[in-house]
């Protein structure tokens, strides 16, 4: 049977590398820590998601044996996973080998380096899945191990690793939070009918999937457009975690004081909500929407707030993921700034036709190859529906921006300011 792993808690697809080829002892003991890892799935953020492994070798040198103890991170504020599997692992430590998702941090947050943990505690060997950005660390916590003797082992089921941590990982190299565009269209394209009227363009499971995409990121979006012809909540209902963070893109702030977005979600939570202004807009109407909670930011930009201002003001809220669902003018301008990671698209099959709203508006590609192509591509039937499933292709990036602020190390409580 091939083992499947999600990748992000926005994706809604499964990613599967190189399933097919025969598993190493190593990568076995690495995809345990993976499965652990992501137990902390909507509870870790800002911080990454990481799992370790302590494993007793059958004899030296050996990559299979017995494990001795296993650790996630399970909250941001808490403890390191390596520290939960030392822990777990009572004594035994000394000699093991320690699969790690990401690297050990090396530096001094609210608790010691887990580098140091791992020294102290006599493991023989370090495996570790992927580096981490993180200006702090960055492959110092490697450094510092081999400076005290012990072997470290960097790369095994790195892909499955960095997919796993996608949104952590852009935070960390690209200062400003991860990004999955979700729309739903009609088979011709078009995201609502001639009038406007959008509900519903899918049916019942595909709204289920967004419920719970909305359940695993920090925070949603939409444009004014879809506030004022909608008036949505964007909570999340039933069993798909807690209601994250709204945030609207509206210029001239044209919200309404009384839009439902205000209300608390189904667990009587306060929404919290900050809204995107243009520098030009009315002092007298971003007052109101203050006055009716908002946080209101003019990141630059005089009719339109800028997108790229806008979005590294949510990263230095902590915000590490977002999930976009405004309209196609917004979805344009966010694309337009290459800010897009990933698109989950669905489609419904019915058609509109006339000049019903598409899903993305703008000037567009002049020519077929300068389209926006998608890599890792996924399709799954979602009841009646088709969901269309990708990563925006562009080269790899690495390393963190200049200037960019690092994210609370794992010993750090997340939340916003």
């Amino acid at each position: 049977m091939n083992r499947r792993a999600r990748v992000a808690p926005a994706t809604v697809v499964t990613y599967e590398p190189h399933n097919d080829r025969p598993r190493s002892g190593h990568e076995r003991f690495m995809t345990t820590a993976l499965e652990l890892a992501e137990q902390g799935r909507g509870t870790t953020s800002p911080n990454p998601l990481v799992g370790c492994v302590l494993v007793q070798p059958a004899h030296p040198g050996a990559d299979h044996g017995a494990i001795v103890g296993r650790g996630h991170h399970a909250v941001a504020g808490g403890p390191h996973a390596e520290v939960v599997a030392l822990e777990a692992a009572e004594g035994f430590a000394r000699g093991a080998t320690a699969y790690v998702t990401l690297e050990p941090c090396s530096h001094h947050g609210r608790t010691p380096p887990c580098t140091d943990a791992l020294i102290e505690a006599g493991v023989a060997k370090v495996v570790v899945a992927t580096l981490d950005p993180d200006p702090r660390v960055r492959g110092r916590g490697v450094e510092r191990l081999r400076a005290a003797g012990i072997p470290v082992e960097v790369g095994v089921l790195a892909d499955l690793a960095e997919a796993q941590n996608e949104p952590y990982l852009t935070a960390q190299r690209e200062g400003r939070p991860w990004v999955l565009y979700k729309t739903a269209t009609s088979l011709d394209g078009r995201t609502a009918a001639t009038s406007g009227d959008a509900r519903w363009v899918t049916g019942d499971a595909a709204r289920d999937r967004v419920h719970a995409l909305r359940g695993g990121v920090d925070a949603v979006a939409v444009g004014v457009a879809t506030v004022l012809q909608d008036d949505p909540r964007l909570t999340t209902r039933g069993d798909h975690g807690p209601t994250p963070r709204k945030v609207v893109f509206d210029g001239a702030a044209r919200t309404p004081v009384d839009a439902a977005l205000f209300l608390p979600d189904e667990a009587k939570r306060p929404a919290d909500v900050t809204i995107f202004v243009g520098t030009d807009a009315p002092a007298e109407r971003t007052a109101a929407l203050e006055a009716a909670g908002a946080r209101v930011v003019a990141p630059g930009g005089a009719a339109r707030p800028d997108v790229r201002a806008a979005l590294a003001t949510l990263h230095e809220r902590e915000i590490r993921s977002l999930l976009l669902e405004g309209g196609g003018t917004l979805a344009a301008a966010f694309l337009a700034a290459d800010a897009i990671d990933r698109v989950a698209w669905f489609v419904a099959p019915k058609l509109v036709g006339g000049d019903a709203p598409t899903a993305l508006a703008g000037a567009g590609a002049e020519r077929m190859i300068d389209a926006t192509d998608l890599t890792d591509v996924h399709y799954e039937a979602v009841g009646d529906d088709l969901l269309i499933e990708g990563r925006i292709a562009r080269p790899p990036r690495t390393g963190a921006p200049e200037g960019a602020s690092p994210t609370p190390d794992r010993t750090t409580s997340g939340g916003a300011p």
